[in-house]
C-alpha cells in the first residue's frame, strides 16, 4: 500500500479479517531517517540516531492504524523462545525497558496490543487464529527456524490459548530468498539434523562451492509438520536481498543499514 512516500506490505491471506487483524511489514520508504537508515529505519540497535527511530515508530504506527503506546518489541537473539504478551507489557521496548531477553516469537489475544519484531533478512512469520483471536509473530532466520520457533509458536497457541492448527492462517514475509542465502557446509549440517526432511530445501552450487537455503520453504515445511494446511499459508514472493530499494538487508547492505518491522495486532 502506497500513502504519499510511506509504503507498507500486507498479507491476502488476512485480507477478509480487515476487521479484526492489522498485520503488515514496512519498507524503507515514509521515514526520517538519513544516510545508510535511510528512510524508515525500525531498529534501535543499528546505530541510528534514537530520536529518528521514535519517530519512524510514530509515523508507522499512525499510517497503519495502530497505537504508538501499544507496540511490544521483541528482544531477538535468533532463538526459539516466546513470550505470551500481556497488558502488562505495552510499550515494552518501544516506550518502557524490555524486562525480557532472548524472545524471538511473541504471541498475544490481547486487542490493541501490536507485537513487533524486527528484520533484515530474517523471515517475518505472521501467525492468526481467527476462531480464539489469538496472534503470534516470529523471527525466523537461520538459527530460530533451526531450533523450529514455528513450532513452538504453534505449541505455546495451542497449550496457552486451546488453538487449534488446522484453523491457523500463516503468512511468512519478504526475506532472503532461496538464491542469495549463501551459507556453508556447517549450517548445512544443522538441518541436517531437523526432525522434517528438508534436503530439497539446501541446495549446492558447484560453481560458488557453498549451500543455499530456502529458509521460506524449511519453515513452510515445519509448520505444515504442525498441522496447519497448506492452503492457510502465504508465502511472500519478496528477496530482501535483490530488493534493496524496498528493504534492508543485512546482506544486501553489508551491515551497514536499518530495519524493516513487522507489525501485528488484533482489533
Amino acid at each position: 500500500m502506497i500513502e504519499n512516500n510511506f509504503r507498507y506490505l500486507t498479507f491476502p491471506i488476512f485480507d477478509r479479517h480487515k476487521g479484526d487483524l492489522i498485520a503488515v511489514f514496512s519498507t524503507r520508504h515514509g521515514g526520517v531517517s538519513t544516510g545508510i537508515f535511510e528512510s524508515m529505519n525500525l531498529g534501535f540497535s543499528t546505530g541510528d540516531k534514537k530520536e529518528n527511530v521514535f519517530q519512524n515508530y510514530r509515523i508507522f504506527t499512525d499510517n497503519v492504524g495502530i497505537d504508538f503506546k501499544n507496540v511490544v518489541i521483541s528482544s531477538q537473539y535468533h532463538h526459539n523462545n516466546i513470550k505470551v504478551v500481556t497488558e502488562d507489557d505495552i510499550g515494552k521496548g518501544l516506550i518502557r525497558d524490555q524486562d525480557y531477553e532472548d524472545v524471538d516469537g511473541l504471541i498475544t489475544n490481547r486487542p490493541d496490543i501490536a507485537l513487533t519484531t524486527t528484520h533484515a533478512d530474517c523471515a517475518p512469520i505472521y501467525f492468526y487464529d481467527p476462531e480464539r483471536k489469538v496472534i503470534g509473530l516470529a523471527h525466523a532466520g537461520w538459527m530460530g527456524t533451526s531450533m523450529d520457533i514455528c513450532g513452538e509458536m504453534v505449541r505455546t497457541m495451542h497449550q496457552t490459548f486451546g488453538t487449534n492448527p488446522q484453523e491457523l492462517l500463516v503468512a511468512i514475509g519478504p526475506s532472503i530468498c532461496k538464491d542469495c542465502y549463501e551459507v556453508d557446509i556447517d549450517v548445512k549440517a544443522v538441518f541436517d539434523e531437523l526432525h522434517v526432511g528438508v534436503d530439497e530445501l539446501v541446495t549446492f552450487r558447484q560453481e560458488t562451492n557453498k549451500y543455499y537455503l530456502d529458509i521460506t520453504g524449511i519453515n513452510r515445511k515445519l509448520i505444515v509438520d504442525q498441522g496447519i494446511k497448506p492452503e492457510n499459508i502465504y508465502l511472500s514472493d519478496y528477496c530482501t536481498m535483490t530488493n534493496l530499494d524496498l528493504f534492508f538487508s543485512h546482506r544486501g547492505h553489508k551491515g551497514r543499514r536499518g530495519s524493516n518491522a513487522a507489525m501485528m495486532q488484533l482489533r
